[in-house]
């Protein structure tokens, strides 16, 4: 009587764990791209929300030198100038901002705060140069 095993060597299944081990990582990789480019949409709504708020002081007749980060909100809880334990950027807008012309930074947190879970998210920036003529313009680093 000749018995035939049918099981799987060791080899085979050390190397099923490798391709697995590998594809798993992978995955985790891009799981936190996801995530990291998630948090720089967080603050592309935030400055859009900045923005809304200086085209609400246009509409009330505001002028250049009015205009400060803390009348539109950035000193407040919700949108923080410095980087806490609870968020992810600061945000600032230029001393030069006026109704007609202003820029809006978010820089990521990379000392305090919240840190990136990837290195090219690393000292990322997100910047809106906004403009009463229609043109908004948006640059970013990082991948943001």
């Amino acid at each position: 009587i000749c018995m035939v095993s049918r099981a799987f060597t060791l080899l085979e299944l050390i190397i099923v764990i490798i391709i697995v081990g590998i594809l798993a990582t992978l995955a985790f990789m891009q799981y936190t791209l996801v995530i990291e480019k998630s948090r720089g949409a967080e603050a592309r709504q935030t400055i859009s929300t900045l923005r809304s708020h200086l085209a609400a002081k246009n509409y009330e007749g505001l002028s250049a030198v009015t205009i400060t980060g803390g009348n539109l909100g950035i000193v407040s809880g919700a949108i923080p100038p410095t980087c806490t334990v609870t968020n992810y950027f600061s945000y600032s807008v230029d001393a030069a901002c006026a109704t007609t012309a202003c820029t809006f930074t978010a820089t990521r947190c990379t000392t305090s705060g919240k840190t990136p879970n990837v290195p090219s998210a690393a000292a990322g920036v997100l910047r809106l140069i906004f403009t009463n003529t229609g043109t908004d313009t948006w640059s970013s680093t990082a991948g943001y």
